[in-house]
Formats: C-alpha cells, sequence, structure tokens
C-alpha cells in the first residue's frame, strides 16, 4: 500500500526565513553532509546572503527537500552579470524516489526564467542526465574558469542562450 502525504513548497528570500527554517534547513543539510549542525549554522550565516532562494518542500511540518539558488556575479569577455548559482538540492531520505526532487527542479527552472538570469551548478559525472531531464546543458570545461572555488566536477547552466558561442565565463561563488 502507498501511503499519501500532503506536501508544501515555499520558495523563500533569506531575509524571509525565521530561525525555525534555518535550523530545518541546516538539520536536513547535515543529514548528507555531516559536519554538524552547528558548523552548518555558521556555513550559512557567513555565505548566504540575504537576496538569495531557498525552495522548501514541507511533508506536513517536516521539511523533507531543499534547494538553494545564490545570487553571484560572472564575466563574459569583461562584463560583469549576475547568475543564479545552483547550490544544493537535497531531499530526507526517507521520501526519495517518490520524484519530490522533480518538483523543487521545476520550481527552480521556474525562478530562473522569471529572474531572466542564466543558472549555472556544479555536479558529478553520474548526476548529469539527472539535470539534462530538466533542460540543464554540460559545458565545455575550457569554456569557463572558477576563480574561487576548487573543483574536480562537471559544470552545467541552463537558461543560457549563447553557450555554443566562442565565450568564457569566469564565475565568483563567495562575493
Amino acid at each position: 500500500m502507498i501511503k499519501k502525504f500532503f506536501s508544501v513548497v515555499s520558495s523563500k528570500k533569506t531575509f524571509q526565513l525565521n530561525n525555525k527554517e534555518i535550523s530545518q534547513i541546516c538539520y536536513l543539510k547535515n543529514t548528507h553532509w555531516k559536519y554538524g549542525l552547528k558548523s552548518n549554522l555558521d556555513w550559512f550565516k557567513k555565505y548566504v546572503k540575504k537576496n538569495d532562494i531557498h525552495n522548501l518542500l514541507f511533508v506536513e511540518d517536516k521539511l523533507v527537500g531543499y534547494t538553494f539558488l545564490r545570487i553571484r556575479t560572472f564575466y563574459t569577455n569583461n562584463i560583469k552579470k549576475k547568475y543564479l548559482y545552483f547550490d544544493t538540492i537535497i531531499i530526507d531520505k526517507k521520501f526519495r524516489n517518490k520524484k519530490l526532487s522533480n518538483i523543487l527542479m521545476y520550481i527552480n527552472r521556474d525562478i530562473i526564467l522569471k529572474n531572466k538570469k542564466l543558472s549555472f551548478l556544479i555536479c558529478l559525472k553520474n548526476m548529469i542526465k539527472y539535470y539534462e531531464k530538466f533542460g540543464w546543458k554540460k559545458m565545455n570545461s575550457k569554456k569557463f574558469l572558477i576563480k574561487d572555488h576548487n573543483f574536480s566536477s562537471y559544470g552545467m547552466c541552463f537558461n543560457n542562450k549563447d553557450l555554443n558561442k566562442k565565450f568564457n565565463y569566469i564565475f565568483y561563488f563567495y562575493r
């Protein structure tokens, strides 16, 4: 028998979050990235900006899904532009394989399109097909440089009509 549940999605900027929601976000993140709740809260306070976008998926009163779009800066051909860095997607382990991440991905897509911004993410190779299902495109690693973040993953972007042109992108995460 499949148990039915009621879910609610809320999209908020950081300044709209209350302390309980911030704690729930950090608790959920800690179930996957086990740095400790205090470390997650410290990271949140240090790096999350007031207009960054948090998409929260609740089942009853429990936060079971979360995505994070960070408003950041990139340069292309010496022109400074804003973009939405797709930072996090996480679903509570008990609620995986129920297509809940699809709900969050469509919410993110709508926010990115509404804001008329390019969005960028980094991911492991095994996640590329997942993101491609939602319209993300893998970037040629020679076309972008991330100045203040080391990674050995893949870059993908969404809502970039100029992806195949001869642009080079320089992304900054923590500004």
